[in-house]
């Protein structure tokens, strides 16, 4: 297991209406979110973003940093698994001209939706299957995805993970460090499947050999 790494501190902090989402959530609002079409990306807020576009200011700092703690160059090449829209990939693109870098997302909408200068980077497919060599990347990335997943299966994403990793890569869970922000989490969540405190996190990973860096997502 590697370290733990807070990759996205300068990423917008949005404000949530934990009231709002919790009192409008049910569970076919859950079923719905889940299937991770127009209504998660596009549709009404209460199904997921209330509207998914580009906007420089979120991944550029971030990108800055993963750059700098990875040392990446425009020789490494780079997967982002559960890549949505892309937009990650389009502004590591923009800061490292040639640099070799894909994404796989399971949502069809997301895909046929990506940046345009993107869409011939990312594949269709399942984060618990990746579709790659073993060892092909440098570096992968994996951001509030994994969870996703019910937690056998989540053992199996990490795995893949580690597999077409050589050594290194970076995801993002949903995860609580008390009771406070566990019901918060509760609140918050629409997709997750599976949801742990970062101790059972951290337990979890060892368990299943992940041998990455990795931080939590809190709302």
């Amino acid at each position: 297991m590697g370290r733990e790494l807070d990759l996205l501190a300068r990423y917008p902090k949005a404000k949530r209406n934990l009231t709002n989402r919790f009192e409008s959530k049910t569970e076919e609002t859950r079923r719905i979110a889940r299937q991770f079409g127009y209504e998660y990306f596009d549709g009404d807020r209460n199904y997921g973003y209330g509207g998914f576009a580009y906007h420089s200011r979120f991944w550029g700092d971030v990108v800055e940093d993963i750059i700098e703690q990875y040392g990446l160059t425009a020789n490494s090449s780079v997967l982002d698994v559960g890549c949505a829209k892309g937009f990650f990939i389009y502004d590591l693109h923009r800061a490292i001209p040639g640099i070799n870098v894909l994404g796989v997302d399971v949502s069809k909408y997301a895909l046929d939706n990506a940046h345009p200068d993107v869409r011939g980077r990312l594949i269709l497919g399942n984060a618990k299957e990746l579709p790659f060599a073993s060892n092909a990347f440098d570096l992968v990335i994996s951001i509030n995805t994994i969870h996703n997943l019910e937690k056998k299966d989540c053992g199996k994403a990490l795995a893949e993970i580690n597999r077409v990793s050589k050594g290194k890569s970076f995801i993002t869970v949903d995860a609580y460090r008390n009771f406070e922000e566990k019901e918060r989490m509760e609140q918050w969540n629409l997709t997750a499947l599976t949801m742990m405190s970062d101790t059972e996190w951290k337990s979890f990973f060892d368990e299943s050999g992940y041998k990455g860096d990795y931080f939590w997502f809190i709302p």
